[in-house]
């Protein structure tokens, strides 16, 4: 296993259990302790975690962006539930804007299975990947700053490229999604992006899963006033859905379609 390949994996488990030990990751992969201590060393200077006594803690800043590769294998079930309900709000046909976030792959994923004709607009570049093989569909690559890490185009060039065309649905997500500040993410040119994405179609939805809310990460994407539907996976808490209500956005979450 390459040393990089084990970071990620380290990364993936404190992303489940929050805190690791030198000595159990140590025997998990057949190496020697100071090896694993350079692993947490390399991981603790790209701020992704805290070294404590013995191992280390996860960095759960919000505004730390997590590899994309640890990203898409967090919380997998609530951002399948996610897809599933944007698949059944596409229709055949439809023209739409994807993100570059992971909940955005899922669901590339979930539409692929069903959906005919679908034209789609991404900065993803794993999103690029994962619909190669679909000829009936028409996809649109933004071009722009290739962002190390995140499997991402971004940038002015990629606005540029956005603003050139209207679509149905903008499907974004985000790292932050509090009552006050908004919806945020922690990097601007991904947040130019985003907004610039939901000014260019009628129906704008924020795919978020629950563990976004209530943060609040670095730059704004916009308000409550930006979105026309909020999906997600659990049932917000009552204030969240007053407030939902007075600005007319839709809520669907995926216990409420199971119910």
């Amino acid at each position: 296993m390459l040393a990089i390949e084990r970071r990620n994996e380290i990364l993936e488990k404190l992303q489940k259990e929050k805190r690791v030990v030198v000595s159990e990751l140590s025997r998990a992969y057949g190496v020697s302790e100071e090896t694993i201590r350079r692993d947490l060393e390399k991981l603790e200077n790209d701020g992704y975690v805290i070294k404590s006594y013995g191992g280390a803690v996860l960095n759960e800043n919000v505004n730390i962006d997590m590899p994309f590769n640890v990203r898409k294998n967090t919380n997998v079930v609530g951002k399948q539930k996610i897809a599933e309900i944007v698949r059944d709000m596409v229709k055949d046909g439809e023209r739409l804007m994807l993100d570059s976030s992971s909940t955005a792959v899922f669901i590339a994923k979930a539409l692929k299975e069903e959906k005919k004709n679908l034209t789609i607009i991404t900065n993803s570049i794993e999103i690029l990947i994962e619909l190669f093989d679909r000829p009936d569909w028409h996809v649109l690559s933004t071009g722009g700053l290739a962002m190390e890490g995140s499997l991402a185009l971004a940038g002015p060039q990629t606005d540029r490229m956005l603003r050139a065309y209207h679509v149905d649905k903008a499907i974004i997500s985000c790292k932050g999604f509090d009552l006050e500040n908004g919806i945020t993410d922690s990097n601007e040119l991904h947040a130019g992006n985003k907004k610039t994405m939901l000014e260019r179609a009628d129906c704008r939805i924020l795919a978020v899963d629950s563990s976004k809310f209530g943060h609040t990460a670095f730059t704004t994407i916009g308000g409550l006033e930006n979105i026309s539907t909020i999906i997600t996976d659990e049932e917000p808490e009552e204030r969240w859905l007053e407030v939902f209500k007075k600005y007319q956005v839709e809520c669907v979450w995926a216990s409420e379609r199971q119910s």
